[in-house]
């Protein structure tokens, strides 16, 4: 089973609002996922971002492979660093 973190879409038209998952490839954008490990909200005037490291390093630890936009994210918010010190 192949294993994506990527981002679910929330919110209303025009207002978009994810939240961070992980989820099988298979499964549709908005549909099942496995965990929720946060939730970034770009509309607010700081792109409001919070994700879980602990959450996010296990499931990278676990070979899950993030989208570009969540690499993105993981790379602006430290948590590559975290995955780096822990093995």
């Amino acid at each position: 089973m192949a294993v994506k973190i990527r981002l679910k879409r929330m919110g209303a038209k025009k207002k978009p609002f994810y939240r961070i998952v992980v989820a099988d490839s298979r499964s549709p954008r908005d549909g099942r996922f496995i965990e929720e490990i946060g939730y970034y909200n770009p509309i607010t005037e700081t792109k409001e971002i919070k994700i879980d490291d602990e959450k996010a390093v296990k499931w990278l630890k676990n070979g899950a492979k993030p989208t570009q936009t969540v690499d993105g994210l993981f790379r602006n918010n430290g948590i590559y660093e975290k995955f780096e010190t822990s093995k």
